[in-house]
C-alpha cells in the first residue's frame, strides 16, 4: 500500500464519525424547527396574532407573524411590526439605573428620599429595582383622585402620592410584591441624578447607540403616525376583535399616558434582539454590573427571591441560566426570554392577549432549548 493510499485511509477513519455528527445535528436542528413550526401553526389556528422569533447566538433561526396589524381594517400583521412592550419596557429602565451608577451617580445602597421627596422612606434603590419596596399602587390613587381630563406624568404621580399618602404595603425588604410605583421612581430618580428627560437620555444612550431605530417611548400621537404600530385587541360582547383602545378599562393609558420607568417603549422583535446580543457585550454597562441584574434579591430575613434588576430569574432551568420578563397591556402580551448560558433567545410579541399564547411560549421554548 501506497503512502497516499495510507494516508486516504487515515482521513477516512475521521470522516465517518464528523458525517454521522452532522447527519444527528441536522436531524435534531430539524425536529427542533417542526416542533417551533407545529406550535406556532396551532397557535394560529386558535386565533392567536402575534409575532415569535427564536435566534441563537443571535442568528434568528425561526420567525414568524401571524393575524393582524389590525382586525378591523383586516392588515396582516408583518414580523416587523412595532407593539406596545408594556413591562418589558422595565428592564430599560434598570439599565438606566445601572449606566448611572457604573458613572457614580448613584448606588444601588442608596435611599430614595435622597433623591425624591415622597410620604415613604427607608427604600432602598435595590429594592426600588427589585419589587421588594413595599410601595402602593400609584395607579389606584390616580385613578380615584386624578382629573382623567388631563394627561399625567411622574412630577403627577409623585405629587398625588404625596397629597393623599396611600399606606405602605409592607416593610421595605420583607418581601417581593410587583411594583410599577418603583419603576416611576427609578425613572424620576435618572432625571434627577442626570439632569435630563428620560425619554431623551434613553434615545441617546439605549436606542440610537444599538441601532433600535424602530423602538421608543412614544405619545398616543407619536404611536398613530407610526404606520407599522400593531394595535392592541379586545374581544368585544359579539366576539369580534376591536381595538383595546375603545375599552374603558384601557383609559388609563391614556389619562396616565406622560408616566416614565414602568412601561411605554414600543418596539419590534428584531429591534429587542438588537437588545439581548448587546447585553452579551460591555457596550452599555462591564460585565460585573450587569451581572448584578440577574443576582436574586435577599430579603431581610436571608430568603432569596429569584427576580434581578428587571429580569425574572430562573438560574436552574434545564438549558441553564434563563432570564425574562413579560409584559401585560391592553389587547397586548409580550414576553422575552434570554437563554444565557446557550445564547439562545425567544421573543414573543401577542397583540389580542390570545389564550394560546402561553402554550406557545412553552413548546417554542422546548424546542429552542433543545435546538
Amino acid at each position: 500500500m501506497t503512502e497516499a493510499s495510507n494516508k486516504t485511509k487515515g482521513i477516512g477513519r475521521y470522516l465517518l464519525p464528523l458525517l454521522l455528527i452532522g447527519i444527528c445535528f441536522h436531524n435534531t436542528t430539524f425536529a427542533q424547527e417542526e416542533k417551533a413550526i407545529e406550535a406556532m401553526e396551532k397557535a394560529e389556528s386558535s386565533g392567536f396574532s402575534g409575532v415569535l422569533l427564536l435566534a441563537k447566538d443571535g442568528e434568528i433561526i425561526f420567525e414568524k407573524a401571524v393575524g393582524y396589524r389590525s382586525f378591523e381594517k383586516e392588515i396582516p400583521l408583518m414580523s416587523t411590526d412595532v407593539f406596545e412592550m408594556a413591562s418589558v419596557s422595565k428592564q430599560f429602565t434598570a439599565m438606566m439605573i445601572m449606566m448611572c451608577a457604573e458613572r457614580g451617580l448613584l448606588s444601588y445602597s442608596d435611599l430614595m428620599e435622597e433623591y425624591l421627596e415622597t410620604p415613604y422612606s427607608g427604600i432602598t434603590i435595590r429594592q426600588l429595582l427589585t419589587h421588594t419596596n413595599g410601595l402602593p399602587d400609584y395607579q389606584e390613587v390616580m385613578d380615584k383622585h386624578w382629573d382623567k381630563s388631563k394627561v399625567a406624568d411622574n412630577a403627577a404621580i409623585l405629587e398625588y402620592l404625596r397629597i393623599y399618602q396611600p399606606p405602605m404595603l409592607a416593610i421595605p425588604g420583607e418581601k417581593y410584591e410587583y411594583s410599577n410605583t418603583g419603576y416611576v421612581f427609578l425613572a424620576s430618580i435618572v432625571e434627577q441624578v442626570t439632569g435630563r428627560d428620560f425619554i431623551e437620555l434613553s434615545r441617546e444612550l439605549i436606542f440610537e447607540p444599538l441601532g433600535m431605530t424602530d423602538t421608543d417611548i412614544r405619545t398616543l400621537e407619536e404611536k398613530a403616525a407610526v404606520e407599522n404600530f400593531a394595535a392592541g385587541h379586545l374581544l368585544d360582547e359579539e366576539g369580534k376583535y376591536i381595538n383595546a383602545n375603545r375599552f374603558h378599562a384601557s383609559d388609563y393609558t391614556v389619562w396616565l399616558g406622560n408616566r416614565k420607568g414602568p412601561g411605554r417603549i414600543s418596539s419590534t422583535a428584531h429591534d429587542l434582539l438588537r437588545w439581548d446580543q448587546t447585553l452579551y457585550t460591555g457596550k452599555l454597562v462591564n460585565s460585573n454590573t450587569l451581572a448584578q441584574a440577574f443576582m436574586p434579591m435577599v430579603l431581610n430575613d436571608g430568603s432569596k427571591y429569584n427576580y434581578g434588576f428587571g429580569w425574572d430569574l430562573d438560574l436552574n432551568s434545564p438549558f441553564g441560566r434563563i432570564v425574562s420578563h413579560t409584559g401585560d397591556n391592553p389587547g397586548y402580551r409580550t414576553i422575552i426570554i434570554r437563554l444565557i448560558d446557550q445564547n439562545k433567545t425567544l421573543i414573543m410579541l401577542n397583540n389580542n392577549a390570545h389564550e394560546s399564547k402561553d402554550d406557545l411560549i412553552n413548546e417554542a421554548l422546548e424546542a429552542l432549548g433543545n435546538w
